[in-house]
């Protein structure tokens, strides 16, 4: 009899991440999103893992009620066949696949794919948007002409940490932390600019959808949605050489956590207040905050957040599990990107 194939990974993660280092494999980075009633997510997640897993694809996927949402990484001698095989998923047909601007092929060591309420946790409940009513697309060159205009008003829906390396020429970015966190500020904002088109734009075009959505269901009809998002948009400037007006680096949710997308560096280091856009995450594991550091604080302080990590993380590994559920760092007590070290004494922060 045929032993029944595991639709999870059970394989250590830093095992698994030697093993991506270790592989000549060439791979790329892509994302794909779809809005779609899917009535059995469960029974959905399971059948894309057992596909997905044959053409060892790694990466993180979310499935629920209202579609799928996907970042992974493909091997490069699989992207045809991984086409093929969403394009016998009825509602994946012909779906768009965004290929990362700059990969190292090491973005994902895993496949994990997830059950969730939302694709994009959006905190409005179980209210039931209709997905084929939202913004007008517009493509890059048609962004790059209305941007120049006075009566528009671009407004950057992603997260602070994200904005905060990146981000087009004059655009309104909120400063938020969360999707959900976004949508009443960004009414506001609305409210205060009807006689404005407003252009929204993110990273791949699913929390502008979504957003447009449910803005115009509420009545606001002077809404324009980037196509594609960032990705998409600096694909069409550089086939069609265009001017590029995003100013810095693209924030990924993968281990690369960037793309550059120009030369610009509008963002510092948050423990010695030097130019750089490099997030990492505290090597502390116990913390695992997210926050940009230089080269030159990485070495002094081992890649951590602060002094107090530092010592942590110099401990016995039996120590560190017993003082982990102890002491409180600063993933603990700050949200992502909301570290500052240099605006404050460094002792008084970690201590």
């Amino acid at each position: 009899m045929m032993a029944k194939k595991s639709l999870y990974n059970k394989i250590n993660r830093h095992e698994l991440k030697k093993r991506l280092i270790k592989s000549d494999v060439e791979r790329t980075t892509l994302s794909f999103y779809k809005y779609a009633s899917i009535q059995n997510p469960c029974f959905f997640r399971n059948h894309l893992y057992e596909l997905l897993s044959d053409l060892e694809v790694l990466g993180r996927i979310y499935v629920a009620k209202e579609g799928i949402n996907a970042q992974i990484s493909v091997p490069d001698a699989r992207i045809e066949a991984l086409k093929m095989a969403l394009n016998e998923i009825s509602f994946l047909q012909e779906c768009r696949l965004n290929m990362a601007i700059e990969d190292d092929g090491r973005s994902f060591f895993k496949l994990t794919i997830k059950v969730r309420d939302k694709i994009v946790a959006d905190g409005l409940g179980n209210d039931d948007l209709d997905m084929r009513k939202n913004a007008r697309h517009i493509n890059a060159r048609e962004f790059n002409k209305l941007a120049d205009t006075e009566d528009i008003m671009v407004i950057d829906m992603r997260n602070h940490y994200e904005s905060e390396v990146g981000h087009f020429e004059g655009a309104v970015c909120p400063n938020v932390e969360t999707f959900r966190e976004s949508l009443p500020i960004v009414e506001k904002i609305l409210d205060a600019n009807r006689d404005k088109q407003i252009i929204m734009y993110c990273t791949g075009g699913i929390r502008c959808e979504k957003a447009t959505a449910y803005y115009m269901q509420k009545g606001y009809d002077n809404l324009l949605q980037l196509d594609g998002g960032i990705i998409e948009y600096s694909r069409q400037t550089k086939e069609f050489g265009l001017s590029n007006k995003f100013i810095g680096k693209n924030f990924v949710f993968d281990d690369r956590l960037g793309e550059r997308i120009s030369s610009e560096i509008i963002a510092k280091c948050h423990q010695c207040g030097s130019p750089n856009d490099h997030h990492v995450n505290c090597a502390n594991d116990a913390c695992h905050l997210l926050f940009i550091q230089c080269n030159k604080c990485r070495e002094k302080y081992q890649g951590c957040c602060s002094a107090k990590c530092q010592e942590f993380n110099s401990l016995p590994e039996e120590k560190r599990k017993i003082l982990r559920k102890q002491k409180v760092f600063n993933g603990t007590r700050f949200g992502k990107g909301r570290y500052r070290a240099h605006q404050k004494n460094n002792n008084e922060l970690v201590n």
